[in-house]
């Protein structure tokens, strides 16, 4: 019998408690509320439900991931989850949500595109819902859910026998300590075909904001209002594409103005086809510190928004500042031998 891992500590509210009735319903499930007596949760189908309090927080749930982190880099290897959050207020559920999958992922766990249902107070974000589905708000939170326990039990990765990795960036080839990165894991990468493409000033505008209808309507014509670089070459290119490899120096803590344009703009070829099927990696590479920062950017923006399915240990990540000093950093070819070699297990047949 199918099985899932409930990891749900503290208190509970009617509505966080209806939402996982949902998603559990006929399934076997076994619920984990503190962080005592763990089971082993390596290759284990895992939800985690989280109430917040009105600042956000849920120290519990927090207190779980740090007992499975002393278990080592592996403790949540092989497992996919998803996520259920409520919030009594209209903030905090993206934020943690992007903290929890983080964390999660720096253990070894999958997660699905769209991984999260997100409840905040008067069930305020699902009105968009009621434009498709003839529903109330409450009736429209707990078919989601269903729906979500559904997608969990039946996901399975997809491997191809020769994969498509499109890399997307906007930097220099001579001092850009990322790029530099990126080509010490591409030298690892075999038997897959690789498109990169540079995105230079003046190639790209940032999304404009279009109605739904209007963007709909571009969409149909696998076009968009500004049209360019991005609808003649990278669109098609991530449409093609099995796995998206984003090369991001951290900006001030942000993905840098240029590829976030293209993730804003990419929401014509989102409103046309499903992205569960493509797989998301990062390259990050800081001055100094921050890539969590970036690597949630992308889990936010990518992962639970645009729905990419997020492998284990999605992102490489270091510290360098001057020109090159990325190829002092000790054993970062190993690291990105080790990076290129979950790129290949998690996209390769």
């Amino acid at each position: 019998m199918k099985k899932l891992f409930l990891i749900m500590p503290g208190e509970i509210s009617d509505r966080l408690s209806k939402m996982v009735k949902a998603a559990t319903e006929g399934i076997n499930t076994y619920i984990i509320d503190d962080d005592i007596n763990m089971p082993d949760l390596r290759n284990k189908k895992i939800v985690f439900a989280v109430e917040l309090d009105n600042l956000g927080y849920n120290i519990p749930v927090f207190q779980i991931l740090s007992k499975l982190s002393k278990r080592g880099r592996d403790a949540l290897y092989g497992s996919n989850a998803v996520l259920i959050i409520h919030s009594s207020n209209e903030l905090y559920t993206k934020s943690t949500a992007q903290d929890i999958i983080f964390k999660a992922n720096q253990m070894g766990c999958r997660f699905p595109g769209h991984p999260l249902i997100e409840a905040i107070k008067d069930l305020k974000n699902f009105r968009t819902w009621q434009k498709c589905l003839n529903l109330s708000l409450d009736e429209i939170s707990l078919e989601l859910c269903r729906k979500l326990g559904m997608n969990l039990i039946d996901d399975i990765p997809r491997l191809i026998n020769r994969p498509r990795i499109v890399a997307l960036h906007a930097s220099s080839h001579v001092t850009s300590n990322t790029l530099m990165l990126w080509n010490m894991t591409k030298e690892h990468l075999k038997n897959c075909d690789i498109e990169e493409y540079h995105v230079e000033n003046g190639t790209i505008v940032d999304c404009k904001g279009c109605s739904y209808t209007t963007c709909m309507h571009y969409s149909k014509q696998n076009s968009c209002f500004y049209g360019g670089m991005i609808t003649k070459e990278i669109l098609p290119a991530i449409e093609r594409a099995d796995a998206v490899i984003w090369i991001c120096p951290n900006y001030n803590d942000a993905i840098s103005a240029k590829l976030m344009a293209i993730i804003n703009r990419m929401t014509v070829l989102y409103r046309r086809i499903k992205l569960n099927r493509k797989t998301l990696f990062g390259v990050i590479v800081s001055g100094n510190s921050g890539s969590d920062s970036v690597a949630k950017q992308l889990i936010g923006a990518l992962n639970i928004n645009k729905g990419f399915r997020l492998p284990p240990y999605f992102a490489i990540m270091a510290i360098a500042n001057d020109p090159g000093e990325i190829m002092k950093v000790e054993g970062i070819n190993e690291k990105a031998k080790e990076f290129a070699n979950i790129i290949m297990s998690e996209t390769k047949a």
